[in-house]
């Protein structure tokens, strides 16, 4: 298992170790060694794949953060596999050239399982799945706001879903809920990226953008999550009633944020924020098909926006 995502890579691990023996912590069942052991002594996969256990049973042979050094010792073993031992490797994010990943995708007996950031649409069916195994359902506007808010790391969302099915306790999760519970405490700083663009401050955008990228958000991700907030801003911009507008939005602006928004919204004319919006979607285009880095083309287009923004006026 390898990717951006180390919370998917962890998630994926366990299930395929839960596949071969109940109780991963059975240390007659389960060993693991580290990439400097298998650096080191290079037949330790082997002998331990080959090795029996006591009391019976096929065992699991696990390695967390392999890196090249091990790639020696695994190819050998994947050319010759020995005894029946189970082994699971899992790496960081390798690119199509990775030793490692190549070794595993070209090996008979080996698979290389990517283990990329949750989409909006996948994101929702985590949401989806993970409370209904808490017996809940989720309204189609609170599915909606917990995908915009999470996504980084597959096992934070899922904490912060089960922080949430704790929450609302049984029944139906409804926007309020989700915005009361996972609001501020959401795996990615989205809000506060959108919210410094649009109020003109460059140097808090870019220190919610890098905050946000250390986090696990990607370019695309963050560029559709501004461009979400500009059409918004430019519903009520061009509505005659900016109260009106306000609360027509669905889903609705979040309480804690609707002076913010208002402000923006009455200092933003329709057409600026319809040059904004065109940005942002070139910028995706970009990101998506160049080779540029893609950070960088996310980041320059979002400060080229801030620089321009009017400064609200705060009702």
């Amino acid at each position: 298992m390898y990717g951006p995502d180390s919370g998917l890579v962890r998630e994926r691990m366990d299930a395929l170790v839960r596949s071969v023996v109940d109780d991963p912590t059975d240390p007659f069942r389960v060993v693991e060694v580290t990439p400097t052991q298998v650096a080191k002594e290079p037949a330790l996969i082997a002998d331990e794949a080959a090795a029996l256990a006591f009391g019976g049973g096929r065992r699991v042979v696990m390695m967390r953060n392999a890196d090249d050094s091990t790639v020696k010792a695994l190819k050998a073993f994947l050319d010759e596999p020995a005894g029946d031992g189970f082994v699971v490797v899992s790496a960081g994010d390798l690119t199509p050239k990775s030793k490692l990943r190549q070794a595993f995708e070209r090996a008979g007996v080996g698979a290389a399982l990517p283990c990329y950031r949750d989409d909006t649409a996948s994101l929702q069916t985590v949401v989806s799945e993970t409370l209904r195994e808490h017996g809940l359902d989720v309204s189609r506007e609170a599915a909606r706001y917990l995908a915009e808010h999470l996504g980084a790391d597959r096992m934070v969302t899922r904490r912060e879903l089960e922080k949430l099915a704790l929450y609302t306790g049984s029944g139906r999760v409804e926007l309020d809920d989700a915005q009361a519970c996972v609001g501020d405490n959401a795996a990615l700083s989205l809000d506060d990226i959108a919210f410094a663009c649009c109020e003109g401050k460059p140097a808090e955008l870019e220190r919610a953008f890098g905050r946000a990228v250390a986090e696990g958000a990607n370019p695309v991700q963050i560029l559709r999550t501004v461009a979400r907030h500009v059409q918004r801003l430019h519903h009520v911009a061009a509505h005659g009633d900016a109260d009106a507008a306000v609360e027509s939005l669905r889903p609705p602006v979040f309480w804690k944020h609707k002076t913010r928004f208002k402000a923006q919204a009455t200092a933003w004319d329709a057409s600026a924020l319809g040059r904004a919006l065109g940005d942002l979607l070139e910028a995706e285009v970009r990101v998506k098909s160049t080779g540029y880095p893609q950070e960088s083309v996310a980041s320059r287009v979002l400060i080229s926006i801030a620089r321009r923004a009017p400064k609200p006026r705060r009702t």
